[in-house]
């Protein structure tokens, strides 16, 4: 365990962060999960509603720092092969 108050301070913090960041992972993940349902039941309305949704949390954790970027545009590609290949 940590012993100086900065060590303290900085296991306040990470826990915080990974509260924070676990939150956000997992109404990520519910959204492009939502998105992929949507597009098996070929319910363009909502499919598209999450996809948008989803591109959109996508972005903003990138921005954030939760997801690395890579990580975000690989997840948002294989939405978006599957919703091109379900509109057309």
């Amino acid at each position: 365990m940590a012993n100086h108050a900065s060590a303290l301070k900085r296991v306040r913090q990470n826990r915080k962060r990974r509260l924070r960041n676990k939150s956000y992972k997992s109404t990520i993940s519910t959204t492009v999960k939502k998105a992929f349902i949507s597009l098996d039941e070929k319910n363009t309305e909502g499919a598209q509603k999450y996809f948008k949704e989803a591109v959109a949390r996508l972005d903003s954790a990138v921005n954030k720092g939760i997801l690395h970027r890579n990580a975000a545009s690989r997840k948002v590609s294989r939405l978006t092969r599957k919703f091109n290949s379900q509109a057309s």
